[in-house]
């Protein structure tokens, strides 16, 4: 295989693969690589830097707030390892000192900045013991955007990784734009450079690689630089950085955030990077929330993460920082379990795990839920009210309970009239109060 040096002066930009004036391509080789989950997996958060860029600015006491949150999700699991913050704002730097002032062990707080020692001056006066630098990886960063040689750029890097270990700070370097970098003409030499100075000064040193553009491909099979198997499992074999010095950060540009999120995991990096919600540049970043669930999954536990108080974060998000969570995302939006059809009420009143693959009432706070329309039927009326008021063993409604044909009687009148919108909660509460719990001095004609 020919090997491009990073001395290399002309721009590697893949133009059959990344066109431009076309959707990017997918090329593949047919390589098969062996999936090596690691022992420990985990996830960090960059929910204070990469994904306030992309909604309104946050107070220090919102982020605190916020913190303080993810602590009690994480609920000393260790899964949710740490968070990170900018420093160049005093709200961010009161942040996060009063965060780190909190003493938790989980998440650990650390910064970003950029490859210049006046950045690196925050860090060391703020006692962070863990960075983040911007490392660049693509000719489309090192020659447009740096306007450097990859010589030069590597040189730029490595000083200032030197700079964090001399004076004991871990320093993670972020490998931005990963999946259009030549890797194994700049990718894996900086890697082997770094791995020396870990080895050399017996401090970790870590490497995040960042799908900026989520052009990533989780599938096997295809060509470097979009392979997401092909780039954790070279990382891991031929630059030799070990697991839990390796680190993802995805992008959702193509909707593929959350699985080759997984994919690295499979493939043997430990961490994975995310937001709460996904928020983030662009399309945003990897979900948090999505990579508990995909973590439960993969190591068949949540240990004694506190998956609940996604709730309260959930509301904290939507009255606090003004920010609207889609009513149908997954695990965390207000409807991501709600039904309308007729038929799968019917089976949710049989047996809940008909139509619900796991007990979200118990483990998120959220039971299944029936929205009240002209195709409810009477089975979606019972378990809506079973459900609301949570009748269980004999006082639970059945689908033969008399009464309901009433109460669906008088909102099948709604929609003859009609009607196009759901009935409200409210509305479902005061027929209930009529048709089913008998309080028929609150009789009213219309609904």
């Amino acid at each position: 295989m020919k090997h491009i040096s990073e001395e290399n002066t002309k721009p590697k930009l893949y133009k059959n693969v990344f066109p431009y004036e076309e959707i990017p391509k997918i090329k593949f080789n047919n390589i098969q690589y062996p999936m090596d989950i690691p022992n420990e997996i985990w996830i960090t958060d960059t929910t204070f830097r990469d994904g306030q860029q992309s909604i309104s600015n946050m107070s220090a006491e919102q982020m605190i707030k916020i913190y303080e949150m993810l602590h009690e999700l994480d609920n000393e699991s260790g899964i949710i390892r740490q968070t990170e913050f900018f420093l160049y704002d005093k709200k961010d730097r009161i942040a996060a000192t009063k965060c780190i002032e909190k003493g938790y062990k989980f998440p650990e707080v650390t910064s970003w900045i950029r490859a210049n020692k006046e950045d690196f001056n925050l860090v060391k006066s703020m006692g962070i013991k863990e960075t983040g630098i911007l490392m660049s990886c693509s000719d489309y960063h090192i020659f447009s955007k740096l306007g450097k040689s990859r010589q030069e750029a590597m040189k730029m890097y490595l000083d200032i990784a030197y700079s964090a270990l001399e004076n004991g700070i871990v320093p993670r370097c972020h490998f931005e734009d990963i999946t259009r970098a030549d890797f194994h003409g700049f990718v894996v030499p900086l890697a082997k450079k770094l791995m020396q100075m870990r080895k050399e000064s017996y401090l970790n040193v870590k490497i995040r690689a960042c799908d900026t553009l989520g052009v990533g491909i989780s599938h096997t099979g295809v060509e470097l630089p979009r392979s997401v198997p092909a780039i954790i499992h070279g990382l891991k074999n031929h630059a030799k950085v070990p697991s839990c010095s390796l680190e993802w950060h995805g992008h959702n540009d193509y909707y593929s955030a959350v699985t080759n999120s997984t994919t690295t995991w499979l493939y043997g990096c430990s961490s994975v990077n995310t937001t709460l919600f996904g928020i983030g540049e662009r399309v945003g970043n990897t979900p948090l929330e999505a990579m508990l669930i995909e973590y439960a999954q993969i190591k068949e536990t949540t240990k004694n993460m506190n998956l609940q108080v996604l709730k309260n974060i959930e509301k904290f998000f939507e009255k606090e920082l003004h920010y609207e969570i889609n009513p149908k995302t997954p695990f965390v939006g207000r409807d991501f379990n709600l039904t309308k059809a007729g038929i799968h009420a019917d089976g949710l009143l049989k047996d809940e795990e008909i139509y619900n693959s796991f007990d979200t009432r118990k483990i998120l706070g959220k039971p299944p839920l029936v929205a009240i329309n002209s195709y409810s039927g009477i089975s979606g009326i019972a378990y809506w009210i079973n459900s609301y008021y949570g009748l269980e063993g004999d006082s639970k409604l059945k689908k033969g309970d008399e009464r309901l044909i009433t109460f669906k009687n008088k909102i099948d009148e709604e929609y003859h009239k009609g009607r196009t919108t759901n009935i409200t909660n409210k509305e479902m509460k005061f027929l209930s109060n009529i048709y089913i719990f008998g309080n028929y001095e609150q009789k009213v004609q219309a609904i």
